[in-house]
């Protein structure tokens, strides 16, 4: 099977789109035949081993070269084959999951766990959009973030690809959702439910005079902006250090160590195939040209998703 394998860290350049084994289910795995696929900065962080203060933090990127054999931690596909134990899935089934590696292949092996039917309303290159994104908004916004029926909530950073999902989340749990983008930005977040949105360009939102009961803050925290050495580490840490001093609630909403993933997809699953959560997609690309996708995703910016059909 064809995959792209992150051979040392730097560019996409130094991906090699090549044939390696196909991998076989063990016991509790399913076999999926990827269609598509989404490029998140959760990717490229491991491709350049950035920032490089996480190569000295266990269990993140690898300390001389890439950890992950194989990027990519978005899947939408078929099942293929099972191994033994396996009781939900069968070949021919489609789903979607939300891995810690191998996406970018024609084939990945993956704990059952991790795999849910995939929404009926939503093409391979649409389910494929939601796991991470989606994932990290509704841990942030329901479970870090507590919202309830009738609340106000600002979404630091509503256009991007957390973001955009992070919006309807808010509407589908009953809140008031306002959004902070840049205004090219503005209609598309309109148009995916924004009660009232900020171009951050011309205003402060933080000086506005208007409360909010919770803060979504991707711009800075989720998704932060990337740097060589610290950041978007250092906002983390800066955030965590600051908890104390004020009388606000800070928590963190971490996708990648979530312990329930199935789950948190069967609630997305009922939120999108109900109607009131839809991906936004930006640019799909082939297979043939994943590494274009990620230098796209990684100008920062992008509107929605990057979706790779496989």
């Amino acid at each position: 099977m064809k995959a792209l394998v992150p051979r040392s860290y730097g560019s996409p350049d130094r991906l090699d789109l090549t044939a390696v084994d196909t991998p076989v289910p063990t016991a509790g795995e399913v076999l999926v035949r990827v269609r598509a696929t989404s490029v998140n900065p959760y990717d490229w962080h491991h491709m350049r081993g950035e920032p490089r203060i996480a190569r000295m933090m266990p269990g993140t990127v690898g300390l001389r070269a890439p950890k992950l054999r194989i990027l990519g931690c978005d899947i939408a596909g078929q099942v293929e084959a099972v191994g033994e134990d396996v009781t939900e899935f069968r070949p021919g089934d489609d789903v979607f999951g939300l891995l810690e590696q191998g996406g970018f292949a024609e084939y990945v092996s993956v704990p059952e766990r991790l795999l849910a039917r995939k929404p009926g309303n939503l093409s391979y290159e649409q389910a494929a959009a939601v796991p991470m994104a989606a994932t990290t908004a509704l841990l942030g916004l329901r479970d870090a973030g507590r919202i309830q029926p009738g609340q106000n909530v600002l979404v630091n950073g509503a256009s991007g690809g957390v973001g955009s999902f992070a919006v309807q989340i808010a509407r589908a749990l009953g809140a008031r959702a306002d959004a902070v983008c840049s205004s090219p930005h503005a209609d598309l977040v309109r148009s995916i439910g924004a009660d009232n949105v900020i171009d951050y360009a011309r205003e402060d939102f933080t000086r506005s005079g208007r409360r909010y009961d919770v803060l979504l803050d991707i711009a800075v925290l989720v998704g932060g902006p990337a740097g060589r050495w610290l950041q978007p580490a250092g906002h983390v840490f800066a955030a965590l250090a600051m908890a104390p001093l004020v009388p606000q609630r800070i928590a963190l909403a971490d996708a990648v160590s979530c312990t329930v993933k199935k789950q948190i997809l069967m609630t997305l699953t009922t939120f999108i195939e109900d109607g009131t959560v839809t991906p936004v997609i930006s640019r799909t690309y082939p297979f043939h040209d994943i590494r274009e996708a990620i230098r796209y995703q990684e100008r920062g910016h992008v509107p929605g998703k990057v979706v790779v059909t496989i």
